[in-house]
């Protein structure tokens, strides 16, 4: 598909997975909408891409808040007047504690961001592209591999990212009838500063501490790319894309 002024908006943008899925949405010819709590690194991922300020619009947002999702997809449409792509990137996480021993807060902190944030954006942009002409688009969500099998004293992150795949299953249900597609990857490992300390020892369900391998974060860019291309009746519900030597079949 012809990506030449199409429009795609990413969370979590600055950083990780997201810087690199932008710089790739710019390379194959997308206008980009950038997302992100501070805006100092996406105004840094700007210049120094050299993007021309007609090709992209930057927003300091937090996706837990509903009011500045509004005004982030209120902008994206007043600049661009559509929407064409949506990558639910942006999440966090918080350090390994046993089931009991996370706080209410601790469970609050991974559940706007990862549940309702991504929830609230998935909201405004079904709005968006139900009502544009043409109409539909495409949907992207990151699913972790945790949305399918849990790590050791993770319940709240692997809880959230649990509920990303039934909100990515009822946007692909609920979207079939106005051309909006929804899918889902799922990455394992990729390297990132939340994944800098794989390298030093996960710890596995037996016990034991094992240095886990991590794989360059521009793979899951290229598979992003792929998906957020594909044509409106094609749709890939759900991708994973992993270290090939990591222990997750199984975990462990």
């Amino acid at each position: 598909m012809n990506s030449i002024n199409r429009i795609a908006l990413v969370t979590g943008a600055g950083t990780g997975v997201g810087k690199r899925t932008t710089l790739l949405l710019w390379e194959a010819g997308y206008s980009v909408v950038l997302a992100g709590r501070r805006i100092e690194p996406l105004q840094q991922l700007i210049q120094d891409a050299g993007v021309p300020d007609s090709r992209t619009l930057i927003m300091s947002t937090d996706i837990s808040d509903p009011q500045a999702v509004s005004a982030l997809f209120a902008a994206t449409e007043a600049k661009f007047g559509r929407l064409d792509v949506l990558f639910n990137n942006a999440g966090v996480n918080i350090p390994t504690l046993p089931l009991e021993k996370i706080s209410y807060e601790q469970l609050r902190t991974v559940f706007d961001t990862c549940v309702t944030g991504t929830f609230l954006c998935t909201q405004q942009a079904f709005r968006m592209m139900k009502a544009q002409n043409p109409r539909g688009g495409r949907i992207i969500n990151n699913g972790s591999l945790s949305a399918q099998k849990p790590r050791l004293n993770t319940a709240a992150y692997t809880t959230a990212k649990h509920a990303i795949t039934g909100l990515t299953k009822s946007t692909a249900l609920d979207g079939r009838a106005f051309d909006i597609a929804c899918g889902q990857i799922d990455i394992g490992n990729a390297e990132t500063d939340m994944t800098a300390n794989m390298k030093n020892g996960v710890l596995q369900p037996n016990g034991n501490l094992i240095a886990e391998p991590t794989i360059d974060a521009e793979h899951i860019a290229q598979a992003v790319l792929y998906m957020a291309n594909l044509p409106l009746d094609v749709n890939v519900p759900f991708m994973t894309v992993m270290a090939t030597q990591m222990p997750f079949m199984g975990r462990g």
